[in-house]
């Protein structure tokens, strides 16, 4: 298979990250005799430091000739301390996912039995935990009209949806419900949002086409509260752009880190892969950043961008081998550290492609 890959590091510590998911995807490609091309392009505050704008024309022209985006994060610490920045770096996130028409965010909560104890939740509740969320991407709060009185003393953002958003994301979900546990739960603000309950009627209109798949309908406010108490009630998750990202950063707990957890976003055209955790500019160039995120962004990449299951299979059980040989970053380490090899970033890319590249047949030396 020849695809080519455009790599967009971001900001923070995507650049470390985003080194061992291209890593591995390298060594995917030598193992399974694919054909693997690479580039490279600016977005976020790096792109503003050279270009001015957070999403340079150049990146949205490759993103559109590539076969899918790996990203790393983006963001700085700069923007969030001054509101008042009328350019600022997410902008071109929001911008990408608009032009290249990615309206669904696939976010699985995968959970490693190794790392039950690195959560803060019970591992008994945790156990058995298995979650696919889907966000929508395009529509909602983040892309409505924002007004601002002339005095800066009030302030509005349109939370806005069209039937047809709803529609498109809401048929995905349910076809991935067939495939799973045919369960679905569709989390909305339905008892005082006009757009919920736009949200909520079009649901209702689509599982009627999906008649094996049972669905249930919550209210975020229940919803954030039941994933912490029972997860295991959710298999197939369903939401709207603000209620999305607010549960799934929730969800991470149960993973133990955003430092494990990856997402897809998918629609008309070329993936976009990345890890669910943002730029972390308080650790960025510390060597403390977990990459394994990233990697599971690249596996995500193989299965759904690629249709490479078996490859992909293969990264998931490479990290899986190395948790349950004792290895670390600080994020995923528990009360039992010292029971652990904890590792920095570059040691635990290191790791992962020597497990990678021996097939899981023996256990690499450090």
């Amino acid at each position: 298979m020849k695809k080519n890959i455009l790599v967009i590091p971001g900001d923070g510590i995507g650049p470390e990250v985003t080194t061992w998911g291209k890593a591995a995807l390298e060594k995917i490609a030598e193992i399974f005799n694919h054909e693997f091309t690479f580039d490279e392009a600016l977005m976020g505050h790096a792109a503003i430091g050279v270009t001015g704008e957070p999403l340079p024309d150049e990146t949205l022209e490759k993103a559109r000739k590539s076969d899918a985006i790996l990203f790393g994060a983006i963001g700085h610490a700069k923007y969030d301390n001054d509101p008042s920045l009328k350019v600022r770096p997410e902008q071109g996130l929001l911008k990408i996912r608009k032009e290249l028409g990615l309206f669904a965010n696939l976010r699985p909560i995968l959970l490693f039995d190794e790392l039950l104890q690195a959560s803060s939740i019970k591992p008994e509740i945790l156990r058995g935990t298995d979650i696919l969320f889907f966000r929508e991407l395009t529509g909602d709060v983040y892309f409505g009209e924002k007004t601002r009185s002339e005095d800066r003393n009030t302030a509005s953002d349109l939370m806005i949806y069209h039937r047809y958003e709803v529609e498109r994301i809401a048929h995905k979900a349910y076809q991935a419900a067939q495939q799973r546990s045919k369960r679905l739960c569709s989390v909305d603000k339905a008892n005082v949002l006009e757009s919920s309950r736009l949200w909520r009627e079009t649901v209702q209109e689509i599982a009627k086409q999906y008649p094996d798949v049972e669905t249930e309908h919550m209210f975020i406010d229940n919803a954030a509260m039941q994933l912490i108490k029972n997860p295991k009630k959710f298999d197939v998750v369903l939401t709207a752009n603000l209620f999305g990202d607010i549960l799934t950063d929730e969800a991470s707990q149960i993973a133990g880190s955003m430092g494990m957890l990856a997402s897809a976003s998918v629609g008309e055209s070329t993936g976009f892969f990345e890890p669910i955790h943002g730029s972390a500019h308080d650790i960025t160039g510390k060597d403390l950043a977990n990459p394994l995120a990233s990697i599971l962004s690249a596996a995500l990449m193989l299965e759904i961008g690629f249709g490479l299951k078996e490859e992909a299979k293969l990264l998931v059980d490479t990290i899986d081998n190395v948790l349950k040989d004792g290895f670390r970053t600080n994020d995923i380490a528990d009360e039992n550290t010292n029971r652990f090899k904890v590792l920095g970033t570059a040691e635990m890319g290191k790791l992962v492609i020597k497990y990678l590249s021996q097939k899981l047949t023996t256990t690499p030396q450090l």
